[in-house]
């Protein structure tokens, strides 16, 4: 009889764990950067290569930085949304191109709208590995003094930008 038990025991136990993460938000993962200085870069902008964006420039400011790609199916849900917040002028909104084709990328902004106040080019990636970057589309809030406030891993919906976004935007301008 004991010789059943423990193995009982430990089948009880996985499928509780199991269970659990059945239940838990996947939108919802933490990221070790929530609370941190965000990862500094220079890129050059996507539609004038010849010029570059740094964070450094926002210092001051709270504002937005959008992941996003040509590719990325889940952008183009998000990006009604996006384009009505440019619109609002509710928090200044900054992209990051992400492993794309410069070309693909203004294609795709001349097709669906630019939300953008610009676009800094990230082809290689290596930007989106700094900033913990699962897949696009992903967006953070940094807040005055460069430090990542929020990150949402999906997209921006309606709801989340209504009860997320714009609450610790407005919390962070009042400080």
């Amino acid at each position: 009889m004991k010789r059943y038990l423990i193995p009982l025991i430990l089948f009880l136990v996985l499928v509780g764990f199991l269970a659990r993460g059945l239940v838990l938000d996947p939108h919802e993962v933490p990221s070790p950067l929530v609370g941190k200085p965000a990862p500094a870069f220079e890129l050059a902008q996507l539609a004038q290569p010849q010029l570059k964006f740094s964070p450094a420039e926002m210092r001051g400011k709270v504002w937005l930085l959008n992941v996003w790609a040509s590719w990325c199916v889940s952008c183009r849900e998000e990006h009604p949304v996006l384009l009505g917040l440019s619109k609002s002028g509710a928090v200044p909104l900054y992209g990051l191109n992400y492993k794309d084709q410069r070309q693909d990328g203004m294609r795709w902004l001349a097709q669906f709208g630019d939300p953008y106040a610009l676009s800094a080019f990230d082809g290689d990636g290596r930007v989106g590995i700094d900033y913990g970057v699962y897949g696009v589309p992903e967006t953070y809030v940094i807040d005055k003094a460069g430090v990542i406030r929020y990150k949402q891993i999906g997209p921006v919906t309606a709801e989340v930008l209504e009860k997320k976004i714009l609450p610790k935007v407005r919390e962070l301008e009042a400080l």
